[in-house]
């Protein structure tokens, strides 16, 4: 088994063999990882093709050739109930109709289960019996060549199940192969390979959520320390208080967390769900669509600069819309968008005509003046997904006076300084007392430098699944908001979580995170509600949050 750590640090590499990507169970083993840092393919047998480790980025496995079949397969011909689940990229194809795959059971290089991501945009769970194969369920998926997807396929008895980047799933039932090795794979195909995870799959899988799939908490072993407090004690629910969580997490491609929570006469988020879709590649047509009424899904095709002008590069959005990127090349530099009526400090409730139901999902934003993203003035149910964030003048996301039930997840933060601030000033607390709930989850803090978030007045900001690297804060609470932090993982950051802080102190439960070259512990204060008052959510093991969160977060990968 290779075990090596993509941050080449070794205490992150001890976490890595706790990690449990759609394994279904707490108490997963992780049978086999690799991810090339060591620039080699050892343990590796290949047939056909090309292969060799090469960079793109990192350290990947790289299958050249374009002419024929290609495998690589690896692991232990015992291994009966597993799941494997690796990053894979086409990088070339030669026809229609070619593929990249993931192999489970394997019993020879034309026998096996496998996983087959095509360019036809279907992903395709199949077996090969001595070199036919048979379609055993299949599924439309968006397939880009050059971009990163991620793979998953269990095995557990004769149920098969498999996912593409956490959200399409395809499953069947068959006893053709009860044990076998992985591989990966490719048909007249070129594509890179990496982070393969095979982990022991021992429960039933979980149900796929926006990302890569989801499994409950566990506690790490030993080494890096997982650090915990007390179970939470709840206080009062703040208003306006949900009848209680509905009975079943969101499916693919659907909000979670606070998006989804009823309030403000809204039941949940849903975007420009129910208006026409239209596809924007200029800043003309990206303007007019975005301050447009009614319900509108915004397509962004390639770079899409904003103006300044006037507006210091803030572009306001209206209620109801989707604003989407398309593949992972789609951008807007130069200015930010405001999602929010204009500032006035004598509005202190909701007005009727706050900004509201706004997704924005798979944009790199960059390059603004101001802030990236600006959520202000009551707005509530907005749902800010798989974006990619840097280089902007101010916040990279900032959370303000009164806005209300958001889910952040799944994006990168990194080259940014002030990153997302929840609540502006230490003086506002009329319009934000018992407002500014949020959900952040799975977000790739990558050296973004502070407030991540830094919140004021919120009742509850739930913190959970999140990577911190190399940051000089993570978590800040002020003013007596509550931050519930859970499932984290924080490596070389200086403050993970305070309470004693700039102005007055706030409150933080934090409970199964994973501290690795952290100077200083978090700090706990006070209780805070627990999040499932208000929705079900399910926590991935924080010892697996190095390998997904990175792998999932950001644009190319919805």
């Amino acid at each position: 088994m290779k075990v090596r750590s993509r941050l080449a640090a070794a205490a992150v590499a001890a976490t890595v063999a706790a990690a449990m990507l759609y394994a279904g169970t707490a108490n997963a083993a992780t049978l086999f990882n690799d991810d090339f840092n060591d620039g080699n393919s050892s343990g590796w047998t290949t047939s056909g093709g090309t292969w060799s480790v090469a960079a793109d980025g990192t350290p990947v496995l790289r299958q050249a050739g374009t002419s024929s079949d290609a495998r690589a397969r690896a692991g232990s011909t015992a291994w009966a109930n597993y799941t494997v689940t690796a990053r894979v990229k086409l990088t070339a194809v030669n026809g229609t109709n070619r593929f990249a795959a993931l192999l489970a059971r394997a019993q020879s290089n034309t026998s096996y289960y496998y996983l087959a991501l095509r360019t036809n945009n279907t992903v395709e769970l199949k077996k090969l019996v001595g070199g036919s194969s048979t379609t055993l369920a299949s599924a439309a998926v968006t397939v880009t060549t050059g971009a990163w997807h991620t793979l998953s396929l269990k095995a557990s008895g004769s149920s098969l199940q498999g996912a593409v980047d956490g959200g399409v799933t395809v499953s069947a039932t068959d006893s053709q192969f009860a044990t076998g090795q992985i591989g990966v794979a490719t048909y007249n195909a070129a594509a890179n390979f990496d982070d393969v995870l095979v982990a022991d799959a021992a429960g039933p899988s979980p149900s796929p959520s926006t990302g890569p799939s989801a499994s409950a908490s566990s506690s790490p072993s030993a080494s890096p320390r997982p650090s915990s407090s007390p179970s939470p004690s709840a206080s009062p629910s703040p208003s306006p208080s949900p009848s209680g969580p509905p009975p079943n997490p969101p499916g693919p491609g659907q909000p979670d967390g606070f998006a989804t929570v009823a309030g403000y006469g809204q039941a949940t988020t849903t975007g420009g769900a129910g208006g026409p879709t239209v596809t924007v590649d200029t800043t003309e047509e990206f303007l007019d669509h975005i301050a447009r009424s009614g319900p509108y899904t915004i397509q962004v095709s390639g770079t899409i600069t904003l103006p300044t002008g006037t507006t210091d590069g803030m572009h306001d959005v209206t209620s109801d819309k989707t604003i989407v990127g398309l593949g992972s090349t789609a951008r807007l530099v130069g200015g930010g968008l405001n999602i929010g009526l204009p500032v006035s400090d004598a509005v202190t409730s909701p007005p009727a005509n706050a900004v509201h139901n706004v997704i924005i999902r798979n944009l790199s934003i960059s390059g603004a003046s101001d802030d990236l993203i600006n959520v202000q003035m009551f707005s509530h149910h907005i749902w800010i997904d798989h974006n990619d964030l840097s280089d902007g003048g101010d916040g990279a996301l900032d959370i303000k006076r009164g806005a209300d039930l958001l889910t952040v997840s799944w994006n990168r933060f990194h080259d940014h300084d002030k990153t997302t601030l929840v609540g502006h000033d230490d003086a506002n607390g009329a319009q934000d007392t018992g407002r500014l709930r949020v959900t952040y989850h799975h977000n790739f803090f990558d050296r973004s430098d502070q407030r991540n978030p830094r919140v004021r007045f919120s009742p509850l900001v739930h913190v959970y699944n999140n990577y911190y690297f190399d940051n000089s804060y993570g978590i800040a609470s002020t003013n007596e908001s509550g931050l519930f932090v859970e499932g984290n993982y924080f490596f070389s950051v200086n403050n993970p979580g305070r309470v004693e802080f700039s102005g007055p102190l706030g409150r933080m439960v934090e409970r199964n995170n994973i501290l690795v070259e952290c100077n200083h512990p978090i700090e706990v204060r006070g209780t805070v509600t627990d999040p499932a008052t208000f929705y079900p959510y399910t926590v991935d093991a924080p010892a697996s949050v190095p390998t997904i969160v990175p792998a999932g977060a950001g644009v190319g990968k919805i």
